[in-house]
């Protein structure tokens, strides 16, 4: 068994594979106050959830994003499994030429996330991955990685407004059901503008990413971007929920030697 961890500034998602075959993708909330020990009881616990703690570890793989964070999951690992541990960054394969300003910059979760896309599909591919913000990452027909963009997430855009307005309910955008644009009370004006916005603002960027990348590009959805904006979008896009952990996975394989 193989563990990949992806470490993000809202959570940390391990997933576990075995001969190609993903076991089970999990995560749990980061924390930058635990221990090394800490991060390791929760691992165990977590393959235990999942029934996996009798398996044997061959190896790990870490992404991360949040670098306090890496040293505490990497120890965390090695009290646990006497095996090598991977860490995403210069001198791993990738199978990805990077044309990008500085390479050192692109994170861990962009990098694994397009990997794993191209994976999937022929390039060219666009990588729209939601957390407390929304990178699109993309790479052409011949699998270079050329760049992207970064916007905030809808979650946190409406954070903001309610924050810093008097009369502005919270409202739940979870569901898939696709709001009308005319909303009829301040609660379902909220959701029209986050839902309907969100996904004419992906529609336009969808639109600039073809017209540099060409027609057939196909998109890819990750991460926490609600069903409901994911359904608004007129642009197709094909939701893999483990995308990231599956390109650790797929970088685990290219370097296991």
């Amino acid at each position: 068994m193989v563990l990949t961890v992806n470490i993000g500034n809202t959570s940390i998602t391990i997933g576990a594979y075995q001969e190609e075959h993903q076991l089970f993708c999990a995560q749990f909330h980061s924390s930058l106050t635990e221990t090394a020990d800490e991060y390791a009881i929760r691992l165990q616990a977590l393959l235990s959830l999942h029934h996996a703690e009798a398996l044997a570890v061959d190896g790990a793989i870490v992404g991360s994003v949040v670098p306090v964070l890496t040293g505490p999951l990497i120890d965390a690992l090695h009290m646990l499994y006497p095996v090598r541990v991977l860490t995403v960054g210069p001198g791993l394969k990738s199978g990805l030429r990077l044309r990008i300003d500085d390479p050192g910059q692109l994170g861990a979760d962009l990098l694994c996330g397009v990997v794993a896309a191209l994976n999937l599909a022929q390039g060219p591919v666009v990588v729209v991955s939601a957390d407390t913000a929304i990178s699109i990452m993309a790479a052409n027909a011949r699998h270079e990685l050329v760049g992207g963009a970064f916007l905030p997430g809808p979650q946190l855009s409406l954070a903001s407004l309610i924050q810093n307005t008097a009369q502005l309910p919270q409202i739940d955008l979870a569901g898939t059901d696709v709001p009308p644009v005319l909303g009829t009370n301040t609660a379902a004006c909220l959701r029209s503008g986050v839902i309907l916005g969100t996904a004419s603002l992906l529609d336009g960027m969808a639109r600039r990413f073809c017209a540099e990348l060409g027609s057939e590009t196909t998109f890819f959805a990750t991460g926490s971007l609600p069903p409901s904006i994911r359904a608004a979008c007129r642009t197709p896009l094909r939701y893999e929920e483990s995308l990231i952990s599956d390109g650790l996975y797929a970088i685990w394989q290219r370097n296991r030697k």
